[in-house]
């Protein structure tokens, strides 16, 4: 019965719905017009619409089930592993560096347009160096390993990427003056949406939003973030506001001409948990050890995905850079 009991906890959990069914079971219903009634109502659209996805790629005969399993049991695995770590990093980055803040914000409306875009500033160098610090990029190749676009991808994570993240974001905010019950809100808004734009082309065909591109992050500009086409490598890395990408130079729409091939240029087995979960510490570690001279050990360490010590470097830019060379010569 105590399995069952923890099977059962563990369903609630996945699909959000806990907060949600005290609420019914107490029968007040007023509390849902609370902010946590409206966050009770929240967090279950992404895991249902995980669910939805599902049904509908085997109805399309799309059912991208090597992704689905591999995804599962990094979220199980996750749960049992680092289910406190990155909470505990954002309250001890909270008390840490609050005393430091250089100014002070209040919960109002102008205060959170200001947090989010100090939040997308944090989202951005953290997201950019799981890109371009090698070691880094061994916590974040993790999501960037599933070979299809779902919605259960935004479950793919190392799981020391989520404490890692966390301290970059919430120390850049915090010393920024964004008060932590308006971090909190941030995060959770973000969070929504940073799940949602990880959907299918078997729920949204095309996430391009039209006019909305030119603000935001939509499901297409995040499609081209996972890609590993050349023209798409190393690009968007905002989560909802795409100022910084455009303020970077990181920004890349997607093209009709030029089809998103997902996953990392490593080649790998993507059906594997092993794999996608520990393949980039395995191969940074064989890299490391074959390295001549402390040097250039160190070197893989903190340099890009693709360096390496003889020069024959096939880092994203390199790669990106001899694309487009191509595309314009004659």
């Amino acid at each position: 019965m105590e399995i069952l009991k923890l099977f059962w906890e563990e369903i609630i959990g996945f699909l959000g719905i806990g907060q949600a069914l005290d609420i019914l079971q107490a029968g007040n219903f007023e509390a849902f017009k609370t902010y946590d009634g409206i966050t009770a109502l929240i967090y279950p659209i992404i895991p249902l619409l995980v669910l939805l996805e599902l049904v509908l790629g085997l109805i399309y005969k799309k059912p991208q089930t090597k992704v689905y399993k591999v995804n599962f049991l990094i979220y199980v695995f996750n749960r049992f592993v680092g289910r406190f770590i990155a909470i505990a990093m954002v309250t001890f980055c909270i008390g840490l560096f609050q005393p430091y803040a250089l100014l002070e914000t209040r919960f109002t409306w102008y205060w959170l347009v200001y947090g989010y875009i100090v939040w997308e500033f944090g989202h951005f160098l953290y997201h950019y160096w799981g890109h371009k610090v090698r070691l880094f990029w061994c916590l974040h190749s993790t999501h960037h390993a599933p070979e299809n676009m779902n919605l259960s991808v935004t479950y793919a994570h190392f799981f020391l990427e989520a404490p890692y993240a966390d301290v970059i974001r919430t120390t850049v905010c915090i010393l920024l003056g964004v008060q932590p019950e308006l971090l909190f809100l941030i995060m959770f808004i973000d969070g929504t949406y940073g799940a949602f734009i990880h959907v299918g082309e078997n729920l949204i065909r095309n996430g391009k939003f039209g006019f909305l591109s030119k603000f935001i992050l939509t499901p297409s500009h995040h499609r081209v973030h996972h890609a590993r086409n050349p023209l798409y490598m190393d690009t968007n890395f905002c989560n909802l506001l795409n100022i910084w990408d455009r303020l970077f130079g990181t920004y890349q729409e997607e093209v009709d001409s030029v089809k998103i091939e997902y996953g990392i240029t490593r080649s790998m087995d993507s059906g594997s948990f092993l794999d996608v979960y520990f393949g980039e510490i395995i191969a940074l570690y064989k890299d490391v050890s074959r390295a001549p001279g402390l040097k250039n050990k160190l070197l893989y360490l903190v340099m890009p995905p693709g360096w390496h010590h003889g020069g024959d470097h096939k880092t994203a830019r390199v790669v990106r850079h001899n694309y487009l060379k191509s595309r314009t010569t004659p």
